[in-house]
């Protein structure tokens, strides 16, 4: 589905990205993990079309991707969660998730949010309240049912466990759980890898804008929990 070849991306004289190759098959579950700085926020905003690239292409569901402008990359089916949850404070939460439903019909986006309300009763309960009211696991989930309304092909989610406690660590990942039940194909970044590398079935490990390993989450688990630390 998603196909990321030797991609490379310069802020300025600065290399982000050095001929970075990622592979998502549909229904695939992926993580990229990495401290602080690795690189994986400038690949997500690569493959929405934020960044440009300096080299290489990114293809989706066959498609090159280069030259297509952000909003018609959201109409090819990448939904995108993004680092810090970035809710709009004034909008209720059903307007926060409604927000995220413009490049399909109003009917479609009633049909999923009501699925959305259904699997996650905190929606429901909190349906009429301002996001600036909720906590940060509470717009998080949220900001994730903003960026699956449209039910993309692939779902980029950009750090969900950032700045979260415990309890919402949980919480999150159980969300995930239910969209990847659901059949929804998702790249993650993450830095904390122990709980990410629960929710999927592929990694890769990045540091310094390159992939250093890659493989399933057996036999890339003790490189992965070593990124954590670092």
């Amino acid at each position: 589905m998603l196909k990321i070849e030797k991609l490379s991306v310069r802020y300025g004289g600065i290399l982000a990205l050095n001929e970075v190759d990622v592979e998502v098959k549909q229904g695939d579950s992926v993580l990229l993990v990495g401290s602080n700085g690795a690189g994986k926020s400038s690949l997500i905003n690569t493959i929405i079309g934020l960044v440009p690239n300096a080299g290489g292409r990114i293809v989706f569901d066959g498609k090159d991707l280069s030259g297509v402008p952000c909003a018609s990359r959201a109409r090819l089916g990448i939904g995108y969660s993004p680092e810090g949850r970035r809710v709009f404070n004034s909008l209720t939460v059903t307007e926060n998730i409604l927000s995220g439903s413009l490049s399909i019909p109003m009917a479609e986006a009633r049909k999923n949010l009501d699925w959305l309300l259904r699997t996650f009763p905190l929606l429901a309960e909190r349906a009429n309240q301002p996001a600036n009211q909720l906590s940060g696991g509470e717009q998080q989930i949220v900001a994730i049912a903003r960026a699956a309304v449209t039910m993309p092909k692939l779902l980029l989610l950009d750090e969900p466990f950032l700045g979260l406690a415990p309890v919402w660590i949980g919480r999150v990942s159980q969300a995930i759980r239910e969209l990847i039940g659901r059949g929804t194909t998702i790249l993650m970044t993450e830095q904390m890898a122990r709980p990410a590398l629960k929710l999927v079935d592929r990694a890769y490990v990045m540091r310094g804008g390159e992939i250093r390993r890659s493989g399933t989450v057996a036999e890339i688990r003790d490189e992965a929990l070593t990124e954590e630390y670092l």
